[in-house]
């Protein structure tokens, strides 16, 4: 009797996994960033891990400086503000920042660093975010996919994000859409 009982559990585990994997994006997305000329100024590469997503960042011809660097809640850049990607995509209604109280949303990002010449290159880890299909709805938590019904962007801000006030960063420099490979 417990060699079935634990067959039928490796049975479901597998099943599981099975199911959890078909709700993921099997290679990674480019997203296409512009400024608010709509001038290209590079990719961000996002790529599912096990234990989260990694972007990697490769932009040119930016103000130098650091720059705020987030998901935002909707997959629409419409320029020149950029106000249609909405604000920080943030499932989980937590506070903004990585040293605030009940931060970060899951869309709060490290900031970039650009050279004088304008290039950024960076690469990062969020353990809250997921290139799966759809929300964990069978648990309820667990990463926040960034392929919801109306997508996300990711935003690259004027100034640098102090990690803490949600204004810190300022105006909407740049933006790209997130979206599935067709």
């Amino acid at each position: 009797m417990k060699t079935m009982l634990f067959a039928a559990a490796a049975c479901l585990a597998v099943a599981g996994t099975a199911h959890a994997q078909q709700n993921q994006v099997s290679g990674p997305i480019t997203v296409q960033m512009a400024d608010a000329r709509g001038n290209a100024i590079g990719t961000v590469e996002i790529r599912q891990l096990r234990h989260g997503t990694l972007f990697v960042a490769n932009l040119r011809n930016l103000p130098p400086g650091p720059h705020g660097f987030h998901v935002h809640e909707r997959g629409v850049c419409e320029a020149p503000g950029f106000q249609s990607a909405g604000g920080h995509y943030n499932p989980g209604n937590a506070g903004h920042g990585f040293d605030s109280e009940g931060g970060p949303h899951a869309g709060d990002l490290p900031n970039i660093h650009v050279t004088q010449q304008g290039v950024a290159m960076a690469e990062f880890h969020s353990e809250r975010l997921s290139l799966g299909s759809r929300p964990d709805q069978a648990t309820g938590g667990g990463p926040h996919t960034l392929l919801d019904n109306d997508g996300s962007a990711i935003m690259i801000h004027q100034g640098a994000d102090n990690y803490r006030d949600m204004d810190s960063a300022g105006s909407r420099l740049a933006c790209g859409v997130i979206k599935a490979p067709s």
